[in-house]
């Protein structure tokens, strides 16, 4: 057996944690499912053994099956169902500690139909991106296929004939047999910069000057950059909202928000909030600081610090904003798709119009 020293056996019990944590085991899915029976099951007066025991039986999945008998065998074991969700390594921080907070004040099954909600919220959105991308994405690689096939294939045929003649090319038709001839060098090229992409990306994907570029980069792209940036506000509001509501402290909520969200800007912005929150600063006068956060939520902000009512303010403001992100992903897939076969179009019809322009003059040229 190999013996580490106290630091480096911490260090790797970290590491297999976040390992363990980024399976696909218990998806947001299979968590939106669980939730959701867990609260079902707490409603007709279930305990929590029982109720872990009861969705067990019904699990088919064996990889969420042995994620949810993990858990059982800690609650048997004596501890605390938020402790039990720590120690398993399957949820986040913001999940166990929500759950801790429902067991101490006797909420857990309001906290566990929230914990629903959220999973629902975040599914039905991935699905709705992976909608609107699929599409496109799938019609690129068939453009590249086409294009490989007409400047590999129908271009040097057309430039074969064009020599018998001898005559001058137009303009158009020149530069387009330039990119036939050289099609296969540009498109090595292009597959050699997204893969050197790829591996900086990988390699720097934890550091904050890469986290921070990239994210920068990402909210200036037109359309999908306000889009992205919004849905990332809405997580943090539905976050923050829910342990709000299950009286967490606001430093600690933000805390935890901070952990879950994982994109730059708002990770930031809520470090920083938290230290002029501990300072005395108001919760408004922090965010305001950032112009991720627009003034409307600011100003909904002000309001509810002085009503008391930052937990059922961000959750109108989450649901909002949800159903302003709904909107525009489906307009964005409504417009994207006409634009596509657009482009597509252009691109074929530039090429035949460069290869049918010599044609033209092809009476000349016999005379």
């Amino acid at each position: 057996m190999i013996i580490f020293p106290l630091g480096m056996a911490n260090n790797q019990k970290n590491i297999l944690q976040r390992e363990i944590s980024l399976r696909p085991a218990f998806s947001d899915k299979a968590k939106e499912t669980f939730y959701n029976e867990f609260t079902n099951l707490m409603e007709s007066g279930v305990d929590v053994q029982r109720i872990m025991t009861l969705l067990i039986e019904e699990e088919s999945n064996q990889k969420t099956k042995s994620v949810l008998e993990s858990v059982l065998g800690l609650l048997v074991k004596g501890n605390s169902l938020s402790d039990s969700f720590k120690e398993s390594g399957h949820f986040s921080a913001y999940e166990y500690q929500s759950i801790k907070i429902g067991e101490e004040t006797g909420r857990l099954k309001i906290i566990t139909e929230h914990l629903s909600e959220y999973f629902s919220s975040k599914v039905k959105l991935r699905r709705q991106l992976v909608g609107v991308f699929t599409y496109p994405a799938f019609v690129i690689v068939i453009t590249i296929g086409v294009l490989y096939f007409m400047l590999n294939s129908v271009v040097p045929m057309f430039e074969d004939v064009f020599k018998q003649f001898g005559a001058d090319l137009p303009y158009l038709t020149q530069k387009i047999i330039v990119v036939s001839k050289h099609f296969s060098t540009f498109l090595l090229y292009f597959i050699g910069v997204i893969v050197m992409l790829v591996v900086i990306g990988y390699t720097n994907k934890d550091k904050d000057w890469y986290r921070n570029t990239t994210s920068r980069i990402i909210m200036k792209l037109p359309v999908f950059g306000p889009l992205i940036k919004q849905i990332y506000v809405t997580r943090c509001l539905q976050s923050l909202s829910l342990l709000l509501y299950a009286r967490t402290p606001l430093v600690r909520s933000l805390e935890l928000v901070e952990e879950m969200i994982k994109f730059y800007p708002i990770e930031h912005a809520l470090k920083q909030v938290q230290k002029d929150v501990v300072k005395g600063e108001l919760l408004h006068k922090g965010l305001s600081k950032f112009t991720i956060f627009d003034r409307r939520l600011i100003s909904l902000t002000k309001i509810a610090e002085e009503t008391n009512q930052l937990d059922k303010t961000y959750d109108r403001l989450a649901r909002q904003y949800q159903e302003d992100i709904e909107y525009k992903t489906k307009l964005i897939g409504t417009i994207i798709e006409p634009m596509i076969i657009v482009i597509i179009g252009g691109i074929v019809g530039v090429i035949m119009v460069a290869m049918y322009l010599p044609m033209f003059n092809l009476s000349n040229v016999i005379k």
